[in-house]
């Protein structure tokens, strides 16, 4: 019943901003958007020949590598372990509903057989196969539905010039080629390439569009074209700006929606109306980096997801594969430790509304008809106070709903909930509130 009432609250308010707004959300665009808004967990996958460095997806920037130097690691892209149907089975096993695979990085290279560029995964590495097709394939084999990340960004191409914040010691590139048509043109052509070659897409996920915020995106031609190729196809757009004309959710990067923790302008003045997702890592990178030593724990994971849900936004968790095409073993771990819980408390995540009582370290609340779900991450607390929560409790109890818990409303919506000295969870502990 959720997704029907969200889809008229949303036909409603799009039909009453038609006459001044020239992007209008088709009926498959708005039942995207509900489906997106429930799904709750992605798999982020950041992998392309910037993994056999073992240094992160920006090692090109990073280490100021020459275009001819740059060259030689298609050569050495041979992920012989590659199993796509291993990666679905991993995913479908965390619980995601779908992934967000990097189809062209900053670096420009492409993760399929693109015919607008021969630098790409068939043609310029010793792999010769498709990894985009395998991976869409697999992944729609185990009903896990799939969006594409694309730079907007390109670290390689003469026609992406003149210089914008980043690439700059990269040396090769001539300046006087520089032909900003020519490069919108290239990623129309590519973007109709993933979306007329790999059957339904459900996302376009930019990313890049901070290195020229001055410069003309052409959005109009570019969105109206991928609306027009799948009109259900959601797009974002990580410009840490509040979402523009044509876009169909936001995105916070290592951030929780309107906290700018990271610092990349996504606060509270930023954050739109639309569907949101949440980026994080698992590892301390994105890409491959062979010395990371920032591995998260499970803990922290969930609490991600859990704080995520919290404010009403799904969770796009990362994993960096190694240049062999394999994903790390505790990365590996934490997919399927989330899917084990998901398994018990899914119900506290899917489907869940947020946001109605922002989410500290210490809790985090979600809500589904009459129920809300009390999430205790801090397990010291014995007792829960709660600012700002506008409904009335009739009952608290486990999450099972074998033990009945104290709790007090008092004045200026302060809730109060007592946690027994038996009742815990090293992790999280989800508590039911009924609401009257």
């Amino acid at each position: 019943m959720k997704k029907e009432i969200y889809i008229i609250l949303l036909l409603c308010s799009v039909f009453s901003l038609k006459a001044q707004s020239p992007y209008v959300p088709t009926a498959e665009n708005l039942e995207n958007r509900a489906w997106f808004d429930q799904a709750k967990l992605g798999v982020f996958i950041h992998w392309g020949v910037y993994s056999v460095m073992g240094d992160g997806e920006w090692v090109m920037n990073n280490q100021n590598m020459g275009l001819a130097e740059y060259a030689l690691l298609p050569k050495f892209f041979n992920p012989i372990d590659f199993d796509a149907k291993k990666w679905a089975s991993l995913f479908k096993s965390s619980g995601a509903q779908y992934i967000t695979f990097t189809t062209r990085h900053h670096d420009s290279f492409a993760m399929w057989d693109s015919k607008a560029s021969d630098y790409n995964v068939v043609q310029a590495t010793p792999f010769k196969k498709d990894i985009v097709k395998e991976l869409v394939e697999a992944c729609r084999a185990e009903g896990i539905k799939v969006m594409f990340y694309y730079s907007l960004l390109d670290w390689k191409r003469d026609d992406y010039l003149p210089y914008g914040r980043t690439g700059r010691g990269i040396a090769g590139r001539d300046e006087s080629k520089a032909d900003w048509g020519r490069y919108i043109q290239f990623m129309k052509d590519q973007l109709t390439e993933l979306l007329t070659n790999y059957g339904r897409i459900d996302g376009i996920w930019f990313d890049g569009d901070w290195d020229k915020p001055d410069a003309d995106w052409r959005y109009d031609e570019i969105y109206s074209l991928i609306h027009r190729l799948q009109p259900q196809c959601l797009i974002g757009n990580n410009h840490h700006l509040a979402p523009k004309e044509g876009e169909d959710f936001q995105m916070f990067e290592r951030d929780l929606p309107g906290e700018n923790v990271t610092g990349y302008g996504t606060d509270a003045a930023h954050v739109g109306g639309l569907p949101k997702e949440v980026c994080g890592t698992i590892a301390g990178s994105w890409g491959f980096d062979i010395k990371d030593r920032k591995q998260k724990s499970f803990k922290e994971v969930l609490s991600y997801l859990v704080k995520a849900a919290g404010y009403g936004s799904n969770l796009l968790l990362n994993v960096g594969p190694m240049p062999n095409g394999e994903i790390q073993d505790y990365q590996q771990d934490r997919l399927r430790q989330l899917g084990e819980w998901l398994k018990v408390y899914g119900e506290s995540i899917y489907g869940t509304e947020g946001g109605f009582v922002k989410p500290t370290d210490d809790y985090a609340l979600t809500k589904k008809g009459n129920t809300v779900y009390l999430h205790i991450l801090n397990k010291e607390m014995k007792t829960v106070i709660i600012p700002e929560v506008k409904f009335k409790i009739s009952s608290a109890t486990t999450f099972d709903g074998g033990k009945k818990l104290t709790y007090h409303q008092l004045e200026k919506d302060l809730l109060v909930v007592q946690i027994p000295e038996n009742v815990t969870d090293e992790n999280d502990l989800v508590l039911k509130l009924t609401v009257k």
